[in-house]
C-alpha cells in the first residue's frame, strides 16, 4: 500500500486557497494595504537572547498527525496564558484544511499580547507574504522543501522589503544547503519529516554539526521534556518551537514552566 505524503495534500489544498484569497483581496489591492501599517514587533532580536534558550510557543488546534489536540480551543486565551508564562514569541497555524487555522488569529492574538507573532503556513508566493505583512504578522516561516533557491531568496528579500523577520526551515542536509546558500539569519531545524509525519530527535543532532556557529537556530517538533530543551542548550540551540505538548496539556502555564525550567 502506497504511503499518502502528506505535504503533497497539504500543497494542493494551499494552492486553492490562494486562488480563493486572491480573488477576494487581489495581488495589487494588497500591495497598497501594507503600505504605511505599524512596524512590525521585532521576532528574531525577542529569541535571540544570550546564555538563554527561547521559547517560540505555538497555538494550533488540530494537526494532520494528531487530529484535534485541542478541544477547549480559544487561540487568544491561549496567547495570554503563553504570555504570562513569559514565552518570547508566539507561533500561530494559519492554514485552515488540516491545522484548523485561519489568518485572521494573528492580529486577535496581538491584540491581547505584545510579544512577536510568527505566522506558520505553507508559504508558496509573493502574495503570502504581502498577505502576512497586511493580517499583522511579525514573522513568517519559509520551508526550504517547498522552495527552489531562487524562489527562497526572492520571498526573503520580500519579507525584508516589507518589515517581516523570518524563519527558514530545514528537515535534511540537502535543504540546510539550500537554507545557508540564501545566507538565511535564523535557521529552523525541524525534526518532523512534513511527507510521513515522522519525528526524529536526530535529526538535529546531524545537522547542527553542519550549521555555522554564528547562525541562530530553532529546533521544532518533538521537544517534549525539561531534558529535551537542556539537550537543546547544551548544543547550542538558540530557540525551541513547541505546540503540541503544550496544546495537550490541562494546564498550559504550568507544562510551559515544567518543559522550559522555570
Amino acid at each position: 500500500m502506497k504511503k499518502t505524503d502528506t505535504l503533497k495534500e497539504i500543497i494542493l489544498k494551499k494552492k486553492e486557497r490562494i486562488l480563493l484569497a486572491k480573488q477576494q483581496l487581489p495581488e495589487e489591492e494588497l500591495k497598497v494595504k501594507v503600505q504605511g501599517l505599524p512596524p512590525c514587533r521585532p521576532f528574531i532580536e525577542a529569541i535571540n537572547k544570550a546564555h538563554t534558550i527561547s521559547l517560540i510557543a505555538e497555538i494550533k488546534k488540530q494537526s494532520p498527525s494528531r487530529g484535534i489536540i485541542r478541544q477547549e480551543f480559544n487561540h487568544q486565551e491561549i496567547a495570554k496564558i503563553y504570555s504570562d508564562a513569559g514565552v518570547q514569541a508566539i507561533s500561530v497555524l494559519t492554514e485552515e484544511d488540516f491545522f484548523a487555522g485561519n489568518i485572521a488569529y494573528i492580529n486577535e492574538i496581538k491584540s491581547e499580547v505584545v510579544r512577536p507573532v510568527l505566522r506558520k503556513d505553507f508559504i508558496l508566493e509573493p502574495y503570502q507574504v504581502y498577505e502576512s505583512r497586511f493580517f499583522g504578522a511579525d514573522a513568517i516561516l519559509l520551508i526550504a522543501d517547498l522552495l527552489a533557491k531562487e524562489k527562497l531568496a526572492e520571498l526573503m528579500q520580500l519579507a525584508e522589503s516589507l518589515d517581516l523577520d523570518y524563519l527558514v526551515e530545514a528537515h535534511t542536509d540537502k535543504e540546510l544547503k539550500k537554507v545557508l546558500s540564501v545566507k538565511a539569519p535564523l535557521i529552523g531545524i525541524n525534526n518532523r519529516d512534513l511527507h510521513t509525519l515522522e519525528v526524529d530527535f536526530k535529526t538535529t543532532e546531524k545537522l547542527i554539526i553542519l550549521t555555522p556557529k554564528d547562525k541562530s537556530v530553532v529546533v521544532e517538533s518533538g521537544i517534549k521534556s525539561h531534558q529535551d530543551v537542556l539537550f537543546l542548550k547544551i548544543l547550542g540551540v538558540k530557540a525551541v518551537l513547541i505546540g503540541e505538548a503544550f496544546m495537550e496539556a490541562p494546564d498550559i502555564k504550568r507544562k510551559v514552566e515544567e518543559v522550559m525550567g522555570w
